[in-house]
């Protein structure tokens, strides 16, 4: 990939980050990288194609990093909650998916065939590293909604408040325990 692609995909992806499919502009997007917009026309022809090529550059980078994960971790539930801890506290706080996500019946078709794309990568890895296909939905909807929680208040620590694993139950003293007779 040329650094003229390579660079024109970066400012996109940034900018989805922050503002979805409308938060954008090849205008800006030129701007960004210091060229004409012509120029990110002739590698993307249209905002499709460019949004596009930025969802499947993210879901093939994050199935990449899960992958190399989960060969050093053997624990899903670790290895994802900490992947995507790293895009809370990066500087753009959100997957470009996550924000896409809750817009894909209103987004072109292929953009939201992307979206759909990673989202389905996402909970076919989980069930594939162990989890049942129930629990996969369930854990993977809390890492994308602590996200979007944690960026909605602009406070990273709730990301860590809803993906903390919970502790086993302390056994009551004993003094505290009913007896037959209930005291």
């Amino acid at each position: 990939m040329s650094d003229a692609k390579s660079a024109i995909l970066d400012a996109a992806e940034r900018r989805m980050q922050a503002g979805g499919f409308g938060g954008f502009s090849f205008r800006e997007i030129g701007a960004d990288v210091g060229i004409k917009s012509s120029s990110v026309h002739y590698h993307f022809p249209t905002k499709e194609d460019l949004a596009a090529a930025v969802i499947r550059r993210w879901s093939d980078r994050t199935s990449k990093n899960i992958d190399e994960a989960f060969q050093k971790d053997p624990d899903p539930v670790r290895v994802w909650t900490k992947a995507l801890r790293g895009t809370v506290f990066s500087k753009a706080h959100m997957c470009p998916c996550t924000v896409l996500g809750a817009s894909t019946r209103d987004l072109p078709h292929q953009v939201a065939a992307e979206v759909t794309r990673f989202f389905k990568m996402c909970q076919d890895k989980l069930v594939t590293q162990g989890l049942s296909p129930n629990r996969a939905t369930e854990f993977f909807s809390t890492l994308i909604g602590a996200m979007v929680v944690a960026n909605a208040l602009r406070d990273t620590s709730v990301y860590d408040r809803a993906t903390k694993r919970p502790q086993a139950p302390r056994p009551r003293s004993a003094s505290r325990v009913p007896t037959e007779h209930g005291v």
